[in-house]
């Protein structure tokens, strides 16, 4: 699922956590939307860090379910 705008990021938050939670495996709070952007596409905008958290988050909740189901 590719996170490009806020709304498709939620979304695949809150699925990811809703399958970890029926696997019984406990993720990190995924990275809150900025509130701070300008809206005039700024050269490192805050929706740029978001995204980049974004995808650390991915990874880290693959990490921790695939290391769940290695179990």
């Amino acid at each position: 699922m590719p996170l490009s705008d806020g709304p498709s990021a939620q979304a695949f938050f809150a699925s990811v956590q809703a399958y970890a939670a029926e696997c019984g495996v406990s993720l990190r709070t995924p990275p809150p939307e900025p509130t701070s952007c300008c809206g005039r596409g700024c050269n490192g905008c805050v929706w740029e860090g978001f995204f980049a958290a974004a995808m650390f988050w991915r990874e880290d909740a693959f990490m921790a379910l695939t290391q769940a189901a290695d179990r």
